[in-house]
């Protein structure tokens, strides 16, 4: 790295929304280039037409963005290595497969999928590796010509030598395969599209990859990639295969464990500063153990060496916890702008209360916050037409003693015109004497009465952002 400028890519197949292992994938692609100096290409391996999409191209670049993982070359930035889609690059794979023909170490197959799986499933039945066995490889040209009249359209198998494959991964350390568990496999399939391994292999020696940074399930598809490295005569790159991300059961993550998708968390109001440190705390342990880091503090840690090789546990409150510390150090104005989207789309009209007074409540709120999409139910209590009770608030106010606590709570408010920050205190020692009642059993009930819950924000606070209207309206619902 002290001779040559690293270059490392992010290639994401857009058959889906981004997930939080491939997003950690570009995390630590993108930190590895800032920390060298050196660049990060966005390449998008969109061959799979059945399963490809532009809307999760077009979600992809924006989730990139939001999580500030900016390249320096691919798709709407340009660069001198291009096309950086795969799908414009079909003749650069043709070509190749029309040099390694020539050679012989390609040769076409015709069996269909049926025959693969009959294949398949026999090689399961009698406790052995599956894999193909190499039934097209030594057809003659008459056999050739004929399953072509048939009308079947062959895909391109490149031939495994026996070898034993070895590499040293920079996480793993050293990785052996032996090529004799290894069947002949697909480079081209018969629509005319390159098969992922070969594609990735011509891609990342053209672009002048230097490094590939990617999950440890791609280790088996880097045996077959330096097969084709030797066959093609191309330097390889360097690998680093990071671990997994695990959910809390040590299964892969997936669905069942809650939000895997950027775009789940974007809407459910995660900062995306959270969720880069979030990541970027996972299989990484930091000095000091710190755990609260800008992406520019981790671009200065950074390296491959000090990337854990056992898998890393995604724990959603963790990354809540997270979330909450960065809303509360967010600047007042960002954060009532941030919060704009969510409050429209839980029906507040916020534009009938003043700029100072929705600030003043949102700077109140702020502690209580863990994600954006929670303001609504912390706003409720400011707004007559939100306000409601909880089932837990009706439970306290069901007490004769506490009915007691709000009528006169109520009496010293209706008959006394004090600003509300002295009409509180006062009104509080008018219920203390008439009710002889203390703590928990005095202020519950006027929270309750009050907000509709039994948590929340400092009651006076929350009194004084109230208007003397609403809180008699709200009193009156109780007094009996």
């Amino acid at each position: 790295m002290k001779n040559k400028k690293p270059r490392v890519r992010f290639a994401p197949s857009p058959t889906g929304e981004l997930h939080v292992g491939n997003a950690r994938t570009a995390l630590f692609n993108w930190l590895f280039a800032r920390r060298y100096c050196g660049d990060f290409i966005l390449r998008i391996e969109d061959t799979d037409e059945s399963r490809s999409d532009v809307s999760y191209q077009n979600n992809l670049y924006e989730d990139l963005k939001w999580l500030s993982l900016f390249w320096d070359e691919g798709p709407e930035k340009g660069g001198s290595y291009g096309p950086y889609k795969q799908s414009e690059r079909l003749d650069i794979y043709k070509s190749y497969l029309d040099s390694l023909m020539g050679r012989e170490l390609v040769y076409p197959c015709y069996c269909t999928e049926e025959e693969l799986e009959e294949e398949r499933q026999s090689l399961i039945l009698s406790k052995r590796m599956p894999r193909y066995m190499g039934k097209c490889r030594n057809l003659t040209k008459a056999e050739r010509d004929k399953r072509e009249k048939e009308g079947r359209r062959p895909s391109y198998r490149f031939k495994i030598q026996s070898q034993l494959i070895e590499f040293e991964d920079i996480i793993k350390g050293k990785i052996k395969f032996d090529s004799e568990s290894i069947g002949d496999f697909i480079i081209m399939r018969s629509s005319g599209t390159p098969a992922y391994n070969f594609a990735a292999v011509i891609d990342d020696y053209l672009m002048a990859i230097t490094h590939v940074i990617r999950g440890e399930d791609h280790l088996s598809n880097t045996a077959l990639q330096l097969m084709l490295y030797k066959a093609l005569e191309f330097t390889p790159p360097f690998f680093a295969h990071h671990s997994l991300i695990f959910g809390k059961d040590h299964a892969k993550l997936g669905k069942r464990h809650g939000s895997v998708s950027i775009s789940e968390f974007r809407k459910q109001g995660i900062l995306p500063e959270a969720l880069t440190n979030y990541l970027g705390l996972l299989g990484i342990s930091y000095p000091e153990k710190r755990e609260i880091l800008s992406l520019e503090e981790m671009v200065e840690y950074f390296s491959l060496e000090k990337i854990s090789k056992s898998g890393a546990i995604f724990d959603e409150e963790k990354l809540f916890w997270l979330n909450s510390v960065y809303i509360k150090n967010t600047k007042l104005a960002d954060l009532v702008k941030l919060l704009q989207p969510f409050l429209k789309k839980a029906g507040f009209s916020t534009g009938i209360i003043d700029e100072k007074h929705m600030n003043d409540i949102v700077e109140l709120i702020k502690p209580e916050l863990v994600r954006l999409s929670d303001i609504p139910e912390h706003l409720e209590i400011f707004f007559d037409d939100k306000y409601k009770i909880t089932g837990k608030a009706v439970e306290i106010l069901s007490e004769n003693d506490a009915r007691r606590v709000i009528r006169f709570f109520a009496e010293y408010i209706k008959n006394h015109d004090d600003e509300n920050e002295r009409l509180y205190s006062s009104s509080i020692k008018y219920v203390k004497e008439k009710t002889k009642k203390g703590g928990k059993d005095l202020f519950m009930p006027i929270r309750a009465a009050l907000t509709g819950k039994t948590s929340g924000p400092p009651l006076d606070r929350v009194f004084v952002m109230l208007k003397k209207d609403s809180i008699l309206k709200r009193l009156n619902l109780f007094i009996r």
